[in-house]
């Protein structure tokens, strides 16, 4: 198998298109949403409430999976979306970041709220069990789809220039600000929230997932897993101690894994696996 970092490496999408891949997921998430904040009865009235389970929410939130897709069928093809898509079957990782994975999230949401005097896992909706099984379910299909376009795609073009550390902090902040919109509706659990505190958030879990990335050597798999813990509806409120936590975990990874973090040495920088463009 050839080394991941090797410079002769000939790469299927180019650099430049991530001026593109940003100008899509910015203008489906933004425009969908906008809609209903610049024109809220006239939205709501011809396309109804904006909610959760709403088909504008999903589009809204697929945005980054979309443009993903959109630009590897650009460059490489049919051919090259398969061998895009083989990226979610990499799944040797150290045993190490899958107990992070599996066990520390969930340690940091339980810690985080008992801090707070809350409960260890969040009340069961007045549905029942059932319903909190079909949310974590329909959870699976929301926020991870997102990875296929900040891991799929962003982060190893990023990484073709820059640590892995700086690459992680600038997705972090694009991904913040991506979600901006949402914080001025009223339906969405944005609303109640603090923007400033949830970017920090945002980069630090994008730091947090660049050497599980590597690590896996560019798998989505495990970048999926790790968004998907991040939003189970099982875990309580934990707010804001699960974001200092989880930033005090972040300073502390990048510190042991500073070589892999601050140098370009062993970073994933393909988007399609292989020569397929």
């Amino acid at each position: 198998m050839e080394d991941i970092a090797a410079p002769t490496r000939a790469f299927s999408v180019p650099s430049y298109a991530l001026i593109g891949f940003f100008l899509l997921t910015f203008a489906i998430t933004w425009g969908l949403v906008g809609m209903y904040i610049v024109a809220p009865d006239w939205s709501s009235s011809t396309f109804g409430e904006i909610s959760g389970s709403h088909p504008f929410f999903f589009l809204a939130t697929w945005a980054p999976a979309i443009s993903a897709f959109l630009l590897v069928l650009t460059f490489g093809g049919v051919a090259g979306l398969k061998a895009f898509l083989s990226r979610l079957f990499l799944w040797r990782l150290s045993s190490l970041w899958v107990v992070f994975i599996l066990i520390g999230i969930p340690a940091c949401f339980l810690i985080g709220s008992s801090l707070k005097s809350g409960p260890l896992l969040a009340p069961i909706p007045p549905e029942g069990v059932g319903a909190m099984i079909a949310i974590t379910f329909m959870m699976l299909f929301l926020g991870p789809i997102e990875e296929f376009g900040w891991r799929g795609v962003v982060q190893p073009i990023l990484q073709r220039h820059m640590a892995p550390l700086w690459a992680g902090m600038i997705i972090g902040t694009i991904w913040g600000v991506w979600h901006l919109p949402a914080f001025f509706l009223s339906s969405t659990v944005f609303a109640g929230w603090n923007f400033f505190p949830f970017l920090i958030g945002n980069i630090t879990l994008a730091v947090l997932v660049t050497p599980i990335f590597n690590s896996s050597r560019g798998s989505l798999l495990w970048p999926m897993l790790f968004h998907w813990q991040l939003i189970l509806p099982i875990w309580p409120d934990a707010q804001p101690y699960d974001t200092w936590l989880l930033l005090v975990v972040a300073c502390a990874v990048v510190w042991w894994n500073r070589e892999s973090m601050l140098t370009q040495n062993g970073a994933m920088t393909e988007v399609i696996p292989g020569d397929v463009g």
